[in-house]
């Protein structure tokens, strides 16, 4: 995938001639500038409603899915904080770290207790 990416952006920088900004950006606008937030949110919701998962969807839940998916399968919150990139596992755990399984399951539970 990278490959094929590197020679999308060598033909765009090709075709932007003397208007390509050379910025070393693997992500890049079709002249090689950064995206700005609100272009890189509404090609998200291209690609989303591509999917057909919809268009409300948020390119920072990508990462808070990630953090989420990661610490349920049990890896170690200061190695998701690494991965994600977070220079510390607080913002890990209380910024992007979702409980995947319903909170209201405990509620249950304690509730069967309660009335057996």
């Amino acid at each position: 995938m990278l490959s094929r990416h590197q020679e999308r952006q060598a033909r765009e920088r090709s075709e932007a001639g003397s208007l390509w900004q050379e910025n070393g950006l693997v992500l890049a606008t079709s002249v090689g500038t950064p995206f700005e937030s609100h272009n890189l949110r509404r090609d998200f919701r291209k690609v989303t409603r591509a999917a057909e998962i919809g268009e409300r969807w948020v390119p920072k839940e990508l990462r808070t899915s990630f953090v989420s998916l990661m610490s349920h399968s049990g890896v170690p919150v200061e190695e998701i904080a690494r991965l994600a990139g977070h220079s510390s596992s607080r913002t890990t755990e209380t910024i992007y770290r979702r409980e995947l399984r319903p909170v209201i399951t405990t509620g249950a539970e304690v509730m069967d207790q309660i009335f057996r």
